[in-house]
Parts: structure tokens; C-alpha cells; sequence
């Protein structure tokens, strides 16, 4: 498909960044955000949600996880039955079947989009892991456009469940390292904790680079992480599985998130 039309709503962190690289990237896009409407090169922005989803191949919803099916709710009714709607949202499993419902309801093919990196890393080439109908439509809009889709051959909800599993270790990690961290800031050898930890993670010459994502990316998004970390929670019990670690790590982020609040 040559330049396809996308339809980008939430122009946050992730949004504009989307909009943005796959406007650079050949796509005629359209963004919205009720909120701010940032000066992103190539995109149009549209006067409301309707007219940015209106006559589109693709929609890409990229709002606060729990505001997955309230947009959905209220964008599918103005969505083309032709067009693919994508939910790339931190969203849990429940959601994402509730708005596959939706879209269904409405005619829509549906992708459930797993975000599986920081889109601030990598921007729109970040890895994204895609289950429902649309799933394979999805990948087809977006990966001549540079996106690496990773395609499961399974309902939405499986996308959302599999990012909850690789969270539980992904945020796991980075509260062993602010457990570490903190106390060898109190055997006053963070500086060589810091070092051996980075030397452990170091694969390719970025390990104190790693490190410091894991710290810093961390503490500014401890509160969205800790929402994650609750719907992770929700769905180990859901599969039986010891809960732990992850139990630790949410008592850790929300230890951050107040702490942040604080300041």
C-alpha cells in the first residue's frame, strides 16, 4: 500500500513520536489529542476525532491505557469498515477484548498492538508484537513503513497478555537494580555497585547506558508503570502462577510514584 492514510490519536510521548516518524516515513497522517496539539513536521492536525479517523486505512490509538475502550467507544461509530483500528495502548488483555468487541460490533478488523520497547528509544521503528483480525493488516500497513510487527496468530488479548509476562521480568529487573542501587548508595559504593551491574547487562558496549534507563525511565513513569504491573498481577493469578516478584516490584513503584508525587 502506498502512502496510506493513519489516523494517530493521543499525540502524547508515544503519539507524536508515531505521527511524526511515520509522516517521515511516506504516510499521510492525521493527529489528535483534545489536550495539546504539538507542531509535528507532516502531520495534519485534525479539529476532532471524527475527522481524523474519517477515510482512513489505519487508526492508531495512543491514550492512557485506562482510557483504551472509553476512546474506542467513542471513535469506532466515525471508523470505516475498511479501516484497520490498532490499539497500541498499555492496556490489559480484558480491555483489548472488550474493544475487539467493539470494533467488531461495528464491523472494524481490530489489532491488539503490543509497544514492547521505549517508543522515545526508537520512535515508530520501536518493536511491536499484534494479535486479533487485523493483526496481519495491521503489519502490512506499517512494516513498509518501517515498523517491525511481529505478527501472533491469535485473538486480541494475547498481544497485551504476552507484553504483562515480559513486564514482569522487565520491570523486575529494573526494581533489583533500584534495590541495589539505593543500598549500596548507603554503603557509599553506589558508584561500584553501578559499574558491576552495568558490567552484567553489558552486551554491546551500552550497559551503563541500560542501567540508566532502567533507573531514570523508571522514576518518571512509575506511576504508568505500576498500573501496568497491577494488570500484570491480575493476570498471573488469573494463570495460577506465583506472584512474588512481581508483588515486590509493584511495592517498589508505587514506594517511586509517591515519592515523585511528593516533590
Amino acid at each position: 500500500m502506498s502512502e496510506p492514510t493513519i489516523a494517530v490519536i493521543g499525540l502524547g510521548e508515544a503519539g507524536s513520536r508515531y505521527a511524526a516518524g511515520l509522516a517521515s516515513a511516506g504516510a499521510r497522517v492525521r493527529g489528535f489529542d483534545p489536550h495539546h496539539a504539538p507542531e509535528l513536521p507532516g502531520v495534519v492536525h485534525a479539529d476532532s476525532a471524527a475527522a481524523a479517523v474519517a477515510g482512513t486505512d489505519l487508526v492508531l490509538s495512543l491514550v492512557h491505557g485506562r482510557l483504551a475502550v472509553e476512546v474506542a467507544e467513542h471513535l469506532l461509530p466515525h471508523v470505516a469498515a475498511t479501516t484497520v483500528y490498532a490499539d497500541l495502548n498499555a492496556a490489559s488483555p480484558d480491555a483489548m477484548r472488550a474493544v475487539a468487541q467493539l470494533a467488531a460490533d461495528h464491523g472494524v478488523s481490530m489489532a491488539d498492538v503490543a509497544v514492547l520497547a521505549p517508543v522515545p528509544r526508537a520512535g515508530h521503528a520501536t518493536p511491536l508484537l499484534a494479535s486479533g483480525d487485523g493483526a496481519a493488516s495491521f503489519a502490512a500497513i506499517m512494516s513498509p513503513l518501517g515498523v517491525p510487527v511481529e505478527v501472533v496468530d491469535a485473538p486480541a488479548g494475547a498481544a497485551a497478555e504476552r507484553k504483562l509476562l515480559r513486564s514482569v521480568f522487565m520491570k523486575g529487573l529494573a526494581a533489583v537494580v533500584l534495590e541495589s542501587l539505593d543500598a549500596a548508595r548507603a554503603a557509599d559504593a553506589e558508584a561500584w555497585m553501578r559499574d558491576h551491574i552495568a558490567a552484567e547487562l553489558d552486551v554491546d558496549g551500552q550497559g551503563h547506558q541500560r542501567v540508566a534507563r532502567l533507573v531514570d525511565g523508571t522514576r518518571i513513569h512509575a506511576a504508568r508503570r505500576e498500573q501496568e504491573m497491577h494488570d500484570a498481577l491480575t493476570e498471573l493469578e488469573a494463570l495460577g502462577a506465583p506472584t512474588d516478584m512481581t508483588r515486590a516490584t509493584l511495592a517498589w513503584l508505587a514506594r517511586l510514584r509517591a515519592a515523585g508525587a511528593a516533590d
